[in-house]
C-alpha cells in the first residue's frame, strides 16, 4: 500500500508527465517507439531523475495491464531508462558544519549537527520527542518518520526502511548541545516534540528553509548544497575512522533486501565505538583549526559574514 508521500508523488507525475501523452491511447496502442519518443521529450523539459521515476511508474502500470491480459506484452523496453545516476554531492567540512550551526541560530543548531553526525534525515528528526533523546547514554531512538507533503502537512508513518528504526549513539561532543536544546527549545511536557518553531509549532520546510538558505549563504556554501547533504560529512568521517560499510549502513538507517541480514548485527558496543570515532575526528579538526592563526574558524567566518 502506498503512503501519502508516494501517492502525492505519483499523482504529480501522472498529471504532469504521463497522462498528457498517454491518456488518449488504449493500452494495446502503446508501442516501444511511443515510449522512446515520450521519454526523449520528457528529458528535454525536466530532470533525469523525474523522467526515470516516471518511466518506472509507466512500467508498473503496463505490467499490471499485461497481468490483467489487456495487452500481450509490456512495450517498455528501454534498457536502463528506470535508473538514475546520482550526481557527486558536495561535502561540508567540520569547520563548515560548525559555521552552519552557528549561523542558523541556537534553536536549530542541533538539527544541523544531527544531520551531519547522526546522520538523521529531516523526516526522521521531525517526529522526535523528548523520550527519544537520552543525554545519559547519548542516544537517539528513531521509531518513525514524518515527511512533509507539498501542502505543508506532515504525515507520520514508518521510516524509509526497516533499518530506519534504530538507536543512534551520538558523539560525545554533542552532549552540551543536546542538554541545552532539551532545556531551552524542545516542546514542554514529558512527551514534547524535540524540534518546534518559535511559536511552539512543529517545524516546517518553508520556514526552516529560509533560515537554512540564509545560513548557507553566510558560510559561503553553494546554492546547490542541500540540508540533506550534511549526511555526507558524517559518512566521510566514518570512513576516515575505519568504520565498515556495515557500520555506515546501520548508523544511517540504510538497508536493502540483500544486506538486511548483514546490517542488523551491529551491536551496541560497536555503535559506541563508531560514535567515538566521529567524536575524535571532529575534536581533532577543531583543534587544528584553532591552532592555525592564519585561518579563521567556521564560527568566526559565520559571524563576520
Amino acid at each position: 500500500m502506498l503512503n501519502d508521500r508516494w501517492r502525492e508523488l505519483y499523482g504529480r507525475l501522472l498529471r504532469l508527465h504521463i497522462l498528457p501523452t498517454f491518456q488518449a491511447w488504449e493500452p494495446d496502442e502503446i508501442t516501444p517507439p511511443w515510449i522512446r519518443t515520450w521519454r526523449a521529450e520528457r528529458l528535454e523539459v525536466t530532470g533525469a531523475t523525474t523522467v526515470a521515476t516516471s518511466y518506472r511508474l509507466v512500467k508498473a502500470i503496463l505490467e499490471t495491464a499485461t497481468e490483467d491480459e489487456l495487452i500481450r506484452r509490456n512495450p517498455r523496453r528501454i534498457r536502463g531508462a528506470g535508473k538514475e545516476s546520482a550526481q557527486e554531492r558536495p561535502i561540508a567540512t567540520v569547520d563548515q558544519v560548525d559555521a552552519l550551526a552557528e549561523a542558523i541560530g541556537p534553536r536549530w543548531r542541533l538539527m544541523v549537527y544531527l544531520a551531519a553526525y547522526s546522520p538523521l534525515r529531516p523526516e526522521e528528526q521531525a517526529p522526535l520527542r523528548r523520550p527519544d533523546a537520552d543525554p545519559e547514554t547519548m542516544t537517539l531512538t528513531v521509531k518513525q518518520a514524518a515527511p512533509e507533503l507539498t501542502t505543508g502537512r506532515r504525515v507520520l508513518g514508518d521510516t524509509k526502511s526497516d533499518a530506519g528504526r534504530r538507536v543512534v549513539v551520538l558523539p560525545r561532543f554533542l552532549l552540551g548541545d543536546l542538554v541545552r536544546h532539551l532545556e531551552w527549545f524542545a516542546e514542554k511536557g514529558p512527551n514534547g516534540l524535540l524540534f518546534v518553531g518559535e511559536k511552539g509549532k512543529p517545524f516546517r520546510r518553508s520556514s526552516f528553509g529560509r533560515k537554512w538558505r540564509k545560513a548557507r549563504t553566510a558560510v559561503g556554501l553553494p546554492d546547490t548544497f542541500r540540508f540533506y547533504d550534511l549526511r555526507h560529512t558524517g559518512h566521510t568521517l566514518l570512513t576516515q575512522s575505519d568504520a565498515t560499510l556495515k557500520d555506515t549502513m546501520v548508523r544511517a538507517g540504510q538497508s536493502s533486501e540483500r544486506a538486511a541480514m548483514i546490517y542488523q548485527h551491529s551491536d551496541r558496543e560497536r555503535r559506541i565505538e563508531v560514535a567515538d570515532g566521529i567524536d575524535a575526528r571532529v575534536r581533532a579538526k577543531r583543534r587544528a583549526a584553532a591552532a592555525d592563526p592564519e585561518r579563521p574558524s567556521g564560527t568566526q567566518r559565520a559571524r563576520n559574514a
